[in-house]
């Protein structure tokens, strides 16, 4: 069956960790939100009263089985895409893995957004020098210092971040750099060589034949100022930016 994977058109946002998992297991689907009527099509799921409605996307619909949240999403999808662990427990910390992403990913969206979501950014400027200064000196490091740790302590190397094959979690950690560093490229140059694991896998996922075709492809959505990962100078500890 094809894969149905719903998100908002012209964004890579959460539905990139799905798509990266997709493209590089050449998995049959259907990216639903950017046919003509995708958009209205994923509205009316969201709308629906129906016990398995998902809040928000991404969501992936697979034969009738409607399954959101990005994490849960690719904890679905990990082993029949080949992309997990055979054991129970290895794809269970692996989701542990993902979700302590997703943590990150949320942070950095609230770096733009630390008041409501339903403002402009440029309503909200003040707060979101402070939270983002916060973010670039305090949170970024916590986080990757973690990453960067699991990846030196895996007896099976520091190639993949579980396991002894690309697994989705690799491709989501690939992700998220990608992200911090379109984001805060300042930031992430001053920490220099601090994490040369982490280094290392980003520039391995993107040398992947399926990865970099599909980054190659017009199926791939570049960042953007619309998107979680935006790129604000001021931000960054530098320049007045862009409104929005």
């Amino acid at each position: 069956m094809t894969y149905e994977l719903y998100y908002w058109d012209g964004l890579p946002g959460r539905g990139e960790f799905v798509r990266l998992a997709l493209e590089q297991a050449g998995a049959d689907y259907v990216d639903i939100a950017r046919g003509s009527d995708g958009t209205d099509r994923m509205l009316d799921i969201l709308e629906e009263t129906r016990a398995d409605a998902p809040f928000a996307p991404p969501f992936l619909k697979h034969g009738d089985l409607i399954l959101s949240q990005t994490a849960n999403i690719l904890f679905y999808l990990g082993p029949r895409l080949g992309l997990a662990p055979e054991s129970e427990g290895e794809r269970h910390r692996l989701n542990g893995l993902q979700m302590t992403i997703a943590d990150m990913v949320a942070e950095a969206h609230d770096t733009h957004h630390p008041v409501a979501t339903g403002l402009y950014y440029k309503d909200q400027k003040p707060e979101a020098k402070r939270r983002a200064a916060d973010f670039r000196t305090v949170r970024i490091p916590k986080y990757l210092d973690y990453f960067e740790r699991v990846l030196s302590a895996h007896l099976g190397g520091p190639k993949h971040i579980i396991g002894t094959a690309l697994t989705y979690g690799d491709l989501s950690l690939h992700h998220l750099l990608e992200g911090l560093h379109y984001a805060f490229p300042q930031a992430m140059s001053a920490y220099g060589n601090r994490w040369p694991h982490l280094d290392a896998l980003r520039r391995d996922v993107a040398s992947l034949p399926n990865i970099a075709a599909y980054r190659a492809s017009d199926r791939h959505i570049p960042f953007n100022e619309s998107c979680i990962f935006r790129r604000y100078p001021e931000l960054d500890g530098t320049g007045t930016g862009q409104q929005g």
